[in-house]
């Protein structure tokens, strides 16, 4: 059955190494990667991958205040893929507007801080905020870029472990194809590095990366590897229909492809290799490519001793390299976060 074809029009996004897709991409080239050293609660300096871009460039102070990290980030990526897509927001309904984002996972933040505020009150929760629930309703990230955007159309945050920014694009792509929306924001966003139990869960673990100098703390695939650093950050895209961006002359990024979703069902943290060879072959298959049309592949990488091999070796490798050793990949890391 031929699909309706889905492409990306704008991107919006903020990262430790940069706040626009210009700056964040000369970064990366010129190997910056933004960690810096954090204090968190209960456990002193550590490393962290901290966003400094200006939440007042699109929320006055008292949203910033009231809201959460998450919606800020949220809000900022949103409004910064709309300027860059070149349609005109303002007059499109906003109900055939959906928001869609990918977040790993959301409310500890704002728990943690509520819990540390009334400890300093004998924890007497009359001193317990009243914006606590609706910060930290699962909903929240899409909920706060909504609310600032003036979309009433679907807006939802998905929760799907790591791959919840994948989920954000997927389901873009999904309503455009329905019908359910004209006009789509969709990706993931992370407010990780505020909650000090990623933090201590990672340590406990013995996956947080340590390293004197922090643009060397995090390493995928490198020998010297030794964990992860927390990160928080976020990248939306507008996704529009290829008759619809053409007919406005939009700039195109890319089109989505094809995809596939699939889940593990073997381990609460360790990769299944066999279920990540299955789903990289069904997300061939949707898209009709061979994995020889593949130029790039972006990992889930990491950097720990047990997760980067079987990303790669027995993921990856199972799938592809055996049967077409011609392929040139380039293998990318990410924030833990997004």
């Amino acid at each position: 059955m031929k699909q309706t074809r889905i492409v990306i029009t704008g991107v919006g996004l903020t990262a430790p190494n940069g706040n626009s897709l210009s700056e964040f991409r000369q970064n990366l080239l010129e190997g910056i990667s933004g960690i810096e050293r954090k204090e968190i609660r209960y456990m002193g300096e550590q490393l962290a991958g901290v966003c400094h871009y200006d939440p007042l460039k699109y929320q006055k102070k008292k949203e910033v205040r009231v809201g959460t990290r998450a919606g800020s980030i949220s809000i900022y990526c949103a409004r910064e893929a709309l300027a860059d897509s070149g349609a005109d927001f303002e007059a499109m309904p906003k109900d055939r507007v959906g928001i869609y984002i990918g977040c790993t996972e959301h409310g500890n933040v704002e728990t943690e801080n509520e819990i540390h505020a009334i400890s300093k009150f004998n924890y007497d929760v009359k001193y317990w905020s009243h914006y606590h629930n609706p910060r930290t309703v699962a909903n929240n990230p899409a909920g706060e870029a909504s609310l600032n955007l003036g979309v009433t159309g679907p807006a939802y945050t998905i929760g799907a472990a790591c791959a919840a920014g994948n989920m954000g694009l997927i389901h873009s792509a999904q309503m455009l194809r329905l019908g359910e929306v004209d006009f789509a924001i969709g990706g993931g966003i992370s407010e990780s590095i505020h909650t000090f139990g990623i933090f201590a869960g990672f340590k406990s673990q013995n996956a947080l990366a340590t390293h004197e100098d922090p643009h060397k703390a995090s390493r995928p695939f490198d020998t010297a590897r030794n964990g992860i650093v927390i990160s928080e950050g976020g990248a939306l895209y507008t996704l529009e229909r290829l008759d619809d961006a053409l007919a406005r002359g939009a700039k195109i990024y890319g089109e989505i492809g094809g995809y596939h979703v699939n889940s593990d069902a073997s381990d609460y943290v360790l990769p299944n290799p066999t279920r990540q060879a299955e789903c990289i072959r069904k997300a061939l298959a949707n898209a009709g490519l061979t994995p020889a049309d593949i130029h790039i592949v972006n990992t889930h990488a990491t950097a720990t001793p047990l997760g980067d091999p079987r990303r790669v070796r027995q993921g990856v490798s199972r799938y592809v390299d055996q049967q077409h050793e011609e392929l040139h990949r380039a293998l990318h890391g990410r924030g833990r976060g997004t």
